[in-house]
């Protein structure tokens, strides 16, 4: 089957320059950009209901922008003064650099791993001695507090905001050569927005072994999985899969 038209869980890139505009040009294939979740903050009322009490622990845990964005509204909500003594772990570097827009960066505690959890490991029984707070979605995997668990870190895992499936019920998925996910929330939008949808001949790929597990679990069939050591992005495996459909003859 060649691919004329692939569907992207994630909003459209804002600059011209992404690969994925780049590999529409290259193949002639209408790339449309759908988010396939969204985010609700947790309100104050519903986190003062957790009883859970942000001062008594000593350093936080974040690995996304959104966690560190609805952290710091519900103190803000809830008028605590966040401690220059606080602690902040971050999964990559890009992660640890959006704290400046809440924190003077450079007065603080930021510690950051390579792009994922593992990376902190090392850094995280160092300082054991810590209460780490895990600021979470509704819906997320258990890496982290799995992690924690296995070194005997002290932790707290909190709601600070949900995932939930965005209203998809304009989109033909008939129109679709190809599906591409990227979180476990994604697989479960489609299948909350279009409960009778068959895959047949429509290609499937997939980002991150959470994405994956997910899909298969759903009786999905994936086509393509990413990251691999050849392809550690989307696009980079994009490329490459669109690339090989060219060549092979026409169903």
């Amino acid at each position: 089957m060649k691919i004329k038209r692939i569907l992207i869980s994630q909003p459209q890139p804002t600059t011209e320059k992404s690969p994925y505009f780049e590999i529409a040009d290259k193949y002639k294939v209408v790339l449309d950009f759908y988010q396939f979740i969204r985010v609700e903050g947790v309100s104050a009322k519903d986190f003062r209901a957790s009883r859970i009490n942000i001062l008594d622990n000593t350093a936080v845990i974040f690995n996304s922008r959104t966690a560190i964005d609805h952290f710091f509204r519900i103190c803000e909500e809830l008028r605590i003064q966040v401690p220059d003594t606080m602690k902040y772990f971050c999964t990559s570097e890009s992660i640890a650099v959006y704290l400046q827009k809440y924190i003077v960066y450079r007065k603080r505690k930021i510690f950051y791993g390579q792009k994922s959890m593992e990376d902190l490991v090392d850094v995280l029984v160092k300082h054991k001695e810590e209460k780490y707070l895990v600021p979470t979605s509704t819906v997320h995997n258990d890496e982290i507090p799995l992690l924690l668990s296995q070194h005997n870190l002290k932790f707290t895992k909190s709601f600070f905001y949900k995932t939930l499936s965005s209203e998809l019920s304009h989109l033909n998925m008939s129109e679709y050569d190809m599906l591409v996910f990227y979180s476990p929330a994604g697989i479960d939008s489609l299948f909350t927005n279009f409960p009778d949808f068959v895959q047949n001949e429509v290609y499937i790929g997939t980002f991150g072994p959470n994405t994956a597990r997910a899909a298969e679990k759903a009786g999905l069939r994936i086509d393509l999985k990413v990251p691999s050591p050849e392809f550690p992005s989307m696009t980079m495996a994009l490329d490459k899969f669109l690339c090989d459909a060219c060549k092979k003859p026409s169903k």
